[in-house]
């Protein structure tokens, strides 16, 4: 079980590393007064959306083979690279 938190912990901290959201966060906290509430409301949403993650990923494995999740993603990513590349998205 610890070898799965720090899994998911390294797994999900590399992917925040950078993105929207990080430099949302940022951007809030250069603008506040109280950067500890940005980062009280800022983890919570982080918990909150792992959360749904957690239990929408638990739901749709009893109904679908994990392998067809992974492959669907990996195709939505590339696509979804493609349009970033091309400046539709």
């Amino acid at each position: 079980m610890l070898k799965t938190v720090f899994y998911s912990f390294f797994l999900v901290f590399i992917a925040e590393l950078g993105d929207k959201t990080q430099l949302a966060t940022m951007l809030l906290s250069a603008k506040s007064n109280s950067i500890m509430a940005v980062f009280v409301g800022s983890s919570l949403a982080l918990i909150c959306s792992s959360f749904l993650g957690v239990f929408a990923g638990a739901y749709i494995t009893k109904h679908i083979p994990p392998h067809y999740i992974q492959n669907a993603a990996g195709i939505l990513f590339i696509g979804m690279g493609l349009l970033i590349l091309r400046g539709k998205l």
